[in-house]
This record gives C-alpha cells, structure tokens and sequence, in this order.
C-alpha cells in the first residue's frame, strides 16, 4: 500500500470544509478581536471626552490638578502618578499619588510634597520630556538605560515598591507650549492586576488627555489671574478714595471685613432665624467685592463735605471768621468804653458816674465773650441741638454792629446761620443730598462694568447698602423684600464702622453700648433689618471682627 494513500474517510469535499470552518472560526475571532479593540477604543474616547468636560468645570486649580492625575490614572489604569507644573525653569511637583501604597500629596489633601524641584536636565525622563515637547514610554524602567532613574530606583528601596512600566508625556496648551508633565507608574492588567507596559494606543490618548488638562490649567490661571487683576482695580480705586479722603478709604476697608465676617458668622449658625442661610466661597467672593465697591461713587463727592468736621469748615474751618469778627467787636468796644471813660475825667465827672460807665462797658464786654463762646461751641457736631439753642443763634444772626461806613451789619450771616444750626452731625441738608449722592453714582459706574455672571450681582448689592427697609432710603427707595439680603446685612456694617470709627473728624468713636442702643433705634424706625440688627449684637459680629482684623 501506498503510504500516500489518503484514508478512505477523507474526501475533496470533507477536507475543504475542514478548511472553511477554520477560516471562519479564524475570521470571527479577528473579527472579534478587532471589534473589542474599536469597543475599546470608543470607550477610551468617551471616556476621554467625560474627562474633558469635567476638566474644563473645575475652577479651583489644586483641585483641578488633584483631578488630572486622578483621571489619568483611572484612565490608563495605572497605579501610580506624578504631575509637574513649568515654573521659574524647573519643574515642581504639584501632585504624587500612589494608590498602592495609599499616597496622595499636593492638590486640596494639604499635604506638602518633600521632593525638591526637578532641574532641566536631558538625564531626567521627565525633564527630557518637557524640554523636548515629546512622550517616552518605558517598559521597565529597571530595564532602560536611556534615563537615569536613581531617584525612582531609591524611592523603591525605601517604600518597597516596585517602579516598573513608565508613561511620560508633555502637558501642551493652546499655544502648544509644555506648561508641565505628566508622568503614569506601573499600568496594572485589568483583569489579573498584573504590571505591565502602556500600550501604544494608550500613549496617544494620554497625551490628548494631557493637552486637555494643559488647556484647563492655563484656563483657570487665566481666570486667576483675571480676578487678581479685578481685585487690584478694585484696590486701586479704594486707594484712589483713601488718598482722596483717608476716612473714607478707612470705611471701605473695614465695613467689607466686617461685612464678610458677619457673613462667615451666618455660615457657622446653626440654630435660629438665619440658621439656613449660607454663603458659598463664590457667593462670599461675590459679598467681599461687592463690599470693597459699595462706596466707589465718593470720588465725585467733595472732599470738604466728606472730611467736614466741624460746621462751618469748607475747605477751611470759617469759625475762625467769626472768632476775629468778634475779637473786633470786643477790641472796638474796649476802646469805645476807654473814650468814654477819659471823656468823662476830663470833664470833671462823678467818680461813680465814672465807675458806672465803665461797669456797663464790661458787661457788654462779657455778653460779647459769651456770645463769641456759644457760637463756637454750636459749631462742634453733635447728636442733637436744641430749640433753644436755634432760637438763641438767630437772635444773634438779627444782632448788627456797624462797620467802617457806618453800615449795619449782622453779627452772623445767613449762611452761617444756616451751618450752625445744624441739628445733627455737621453737613447741611443740601450737602447731605451731595454726600447721598454718592450711592446714585456707585450704581451707575458699577452697572456699566460687564461683571461675569459669577458676579452679576455686584451692583445690586452694593447700590442697597443706604436702602431702608420701610422704604425710605436711597438711591432707589427700595423697600422691604425688595432690597437684597446682602444689601440689608451692608447696611448695618456700613452704620457700624461709621459709629465705632475713630478717625471721624465730625465725631468720637462711639462706645459699643451707645452703637447698639442706636442700631436698635433704627431697626424700631424700621430703617435696619431688626432681625439681622439683634443677629449682630448678639452674635457679637463687632468684637469677633475685631479680632480677625485689627
């Protein structure tokens, strides 16, 4: 027998189907082999894509890099991972994880990282990517000669660990620039949990991811810097009021770190009306600019009316006026009595005749000092002048003496009577319609700056703050839910700071009895929000501020 006989069972027909079931079961497994691989790659896409949006999201950069190395990690499956950011020509550490050994340092953990900054030297992996803009991936990096890896290579003898598999790809952003590196440790198999090397694939997707994270970082500095550039105008127009005016510049500053620590204290409160107030750290951002922009419209008011002291100061205190009007009418009476008298010697007159003429003398004298003394005393500001004591200044406004011509003139003009007769503080009702005016122009320049939307509310708030809540306040006479919260809670600061302060021209400060006793009083006239009024005393938001600031 032939010993190429073909058995009798095999024919053509069998051995061709033979053949065509193992090139369809060869065909289904590529087949399959290449839909998994495109299922994988959709998959890494998408997820990819979920990254990114939830990248682009974040505001807070130390939480925005803590998330890159999270995802990244997530999505290369790694176990390991290390982000540097470019600064000052080197590379520094911003985030270290390491979830076999349960390491998270840098980003919103707090927890500082020891490793000094890495020099730019080709010789380091990382630096050689930043440097050279382009990715390395290492198998094992025990197993690479390419880059000296003496700093992973001692991390392992301490901890244990095992450095293998290494991702290294440069972070580019919009200008394709390297702002930092992204560095992955030790891919793990996803279903034996195996080490193993970053597939190819993955590389490019990494680098997409990073570039991705790139734009973000750059995004949220920009922002960064955006609003230190916000909160510099901010500062410069408050400094602008302070050289202006340093009251005023004074003002500012405390009512908004007042403001804000009345607010921090309404966060804190648990029990009672405002226990479900809360203010998040953008709403509180929001208050504290709102607060440092609330008086901003006091650089059109004069300063001899925001620094008026005394009642009839202008530029100049005009007291003095009147004190030498006087020292002339005294002087001119002195002399009168002194004619008067030699008059009468010379003509032989009655020593008591003399002596009466020169008792008179004197008495005018004195009403004149006494006059001159209640004047001047009814220039200082106070919390309440009497009926009697208008009375009495227009009495003497209608008192004349003559001058040089032998003109009748009043011993204190209409203006200065005006002035003096001020019954509360120091400015007169046309100067405080100036002063008041100040709100009018704070929410006119405020509502022609384009705030963002996290800060559209700017404007509201700040405008409020002179609102009453039984609706006769200004600029807008807003009145009880009208007037926003926040507008409300400035509007007992702002009262506050003017009571305590102690660089007032116009006033002392106030003793802290005597600013409750009037905060209550305007919150009773329901001009204050009597319940955020007794918030304030009673939470001791004054002296709590005092501690944080001054």
């Amino acid at each position: 027998m032939n010993d190429f006989t073909k058995p009798n069972n095999l024919t053509p027909d069998s051995v061709n189907l033979s053949q065509d079931a193992h090139l369809n079961s060869l065909l289904v497994s590529i087949v399959n082999e290449v839909k998994g691989y495109a299922d994988r790659m959709i998959a890494q896409i998408r997820q990819l894509s979920d990254i990114g949006r939830a990248l682009s999201g974040e505001r807070n950069l130390n939480a925005l890099l803590e998330m890159i190395v999270d995802q990244a990690r997530s999505f290369a499956n790694a176990d390991a991972g290390t982000l540097y950011i470019l600064e000052d020509n080197t590379l520094r550490f911003k985030i270290v994880q390491t979830q076999s050994l349960n390491i998270r340092m840098g980003g919103k953990s707090g927890d500082k990282i020891p490793f000094p900054p890495v020099e730019l030297k080709e010789s380091n992996v990382s630096a050689y990517v930043a440097m050279k803009g382009i990715s390395v991936n290492i198998p094992d990096v025990y197993h690479s000669d390419l880059f000296d890896f003496t700093g992973p290579k001692k991390f392992d003898q301490t901890s244990g660990y095992r450095s293998q598999s290494m991702l290294v790809v440069p972070m580019r952003n919009h200008e394709n620039d390297v702002i930092g590196v992204l560095q992955l440790l030790n891919a793990q198999n996803p279903k034996s949990g195996e080490v193993s090397p970053f597939s190819p694939d993955l590389e490019g997707l990494t680098e997409s991811l990073a570039s991705q994270a790139a734009v973000a970082i750059t995004n949220v500095k920009l922002i960064l810097d955006m609003e230190k550039l916000f909160e510099a105008f901010v500062e410069v127009m408050a400094t602008a009021i302070d050289e202006k005016s340093p009251v005023t510049g004074g003002h500012i500053k405390r009512v908004a770190n007042m403001t804000i620590t009345m607010a921090e204290i309404l966060n804190e409160t648990k029990t009672g009306f405002f226990k479900d107030i809360k203010f998040t750290p953008e709403q509180l951002y929001e208050l504290k600019i709102a607060a440092w922009m609330h008086d901003i419209g006091k650089v059109t008011t004069p300063v001899e009316i925001i620094e008026k002291g005394k009642k009839l100061q202008t530029i100049f205190d005009r007291v003095h006026y009147i004190e030498m009007r006087f020292r002339y009418l005294i002087e001119k009476l002195k002399n009168e009595n002194l004619e008067r008298k030699v008059s009468l010697l010379e003509s032989g007159a009655p020593s008591d005749e003399v002596g009466k003429a020169t008792e008179e003398g004197e008495t005018k004298i004195q009403e004149l000092e006494e006059i001159k003394a209640f004047v001047i005393k009814c220039n200082e500001p106070g919390e309440f002048l009497e009926d009697d004591k208008l009375n009495r200044l227009k009495e003497i406004s209608e008192m004349t003496y003559k001058d040089e011509n032998g003109e009748p003139v009043n011993f204190l003009t209409e203006n200065e009577l005006e002035n003096l007769s001020i019954r509360k503080g120091s400015i007169t009702e046309k100067e405080r319609k100036i002063m008041q005016h100040h709100a009018t122009v704070t929410l006119k320049m405020l509502n022609r700056i384009p705030f963002t939307k996290r800060l559209k509310n700017i404007p509201n708030f700040a405008g409020a703050h002179h609102e009453f809540v039984n609706g006769k306040g200004y600029p807008l006479g807003l009145k009880g839910n009208e007037i926003p919260f926040e507008g409300l809670m400035m509007a007992v600061t702002d009262i506050a700071e003017a009571l305590t302060a102690s660089d007032r021209p116009y006033k002392k400060a106030m003793p802290l009895s005597n600013v409750y006793r009037i905060l209550r009083s305007m919150s009773e006239h329901q001009e204050l929000d009597q319940k955020l009024v007794e918030f304030f005393i009673e939470e001791k938001v004054y002296e709590r501020y005092k501690e944080r600031y001054e």
